[in-house]
């Protein structure tokens, strides 16, 4: 494991299911875990219990924060067929669950089966003509010590004070130490981008994950991955913010949505 994803993602198995999957810190957004990350973590143990190769679609219910520290995961195979399997899982620590998620995991080909793709990958300057994330933007030196994430020069005004109103964010995801992003760190990818609300209304405070799915539909070329996430809807004390991930070969390999906390003014 020479990688920092690979060790902090890693499961070690207990026994009748369950793995020990400490969270580790700078993995986090201001002392608590982030969201992709802690997805990417149960996921990594789900996997290992599904016996296959990657996840296909995982949906995680957040129900406390996680900072650093021992934890385990418990994983429940539901359901074991010939192409898929599903598995349903609990994040705990001290008796209590963190989080709870399902998911269903298989191989993966974007090559196989009928064709039609109306989304396009979003039209951004190439990685090195990007600026980095802002160190005054919403992360501050822990999950953004770890990525090399390349923003969009138009869809950095938030961390400037000045939100530009469209609730868009665009830019390059991968790894400080050039770990390739495979299908599990998409699972990171989609929740690692300030959120799109900042550029709407400014940082206004946290923002934590209700729901989060991510659907990965190809497994990833190799380099960085071009990534778009937008809202449609603010309302209620809640958004909604959609997401998709494309590899260096124009590949569409992920989808995600979340549903968050938006907060009250």
């Amino acid at each position: 494991m020479s990688f920092e994803f690979d060790h902090a993602t890693h499961a070690v198995p207990l026994g009748d299911g369950v793995y020990d999957t400490p969270i580790e810190d700078r993995w986090d957004i201001n002392g608590n875990a982030n969201g992709g990350y802690l997805l990417a973590l149960v996921a990594n143990a789900m996997r290992e219990a599904s016996g296959r190769a990657h996840p296909v679609s995982v949906s995680m219910h957040y129900l406390a924060p996680g900072p650093a520290g021992p934890a385990r995961t418990h994983t429940e195979v539901v359901k074991s067929g010939k192409r898929l399997a599903t598995v349903v899982a609990s994040l705990r620590r001290d008796g209590k669950d963190l989080v709870r998620s399902i998911g269903t995991f298989g191989d993966i080909d974007a090559t196989q089966g009928p064709q039609s793709l109306t989304l396009t990958p979003p039209e951004l300057p190439a990685f090195n003509d990007c600026p980095t994330r802002p160190a005054s933007g919403p992360a501050p030196l822990g999950l953004s010590s770890r990525l090399d994430m390349r923003l969009h020069p138009d869809d950095t005004g938030f961390a400037r004070n000045e939100p530009n109103g469209r609730a868009l964010v665009r830019g390059w995801f991968k790894f400080v130490d050039d770990r390739p992003v495979d299908t599990l760190a998409l699972l990171l990818a989609a929740d690692a981008f300030p959120p799109v609300m900042f550029n709407l209304f400014g940082m206004q405070g946290w923002v934590p994950t209700i729901e989060f799915t991510v659907h990965v539909r190809g497994v990833p070329a190799p380099g960085p991955i071009a990534c778009v996430f937008e809202s449609h809807a603010v309302q209620g004390g809640y958004w909604e913010e959609d997401g998709a991930m494309w590899d260096s070969n124009g590949q569409l390999v992920a989808m995600s949505r979340q549903l968050a906390l938006a907060p009250l003014t």
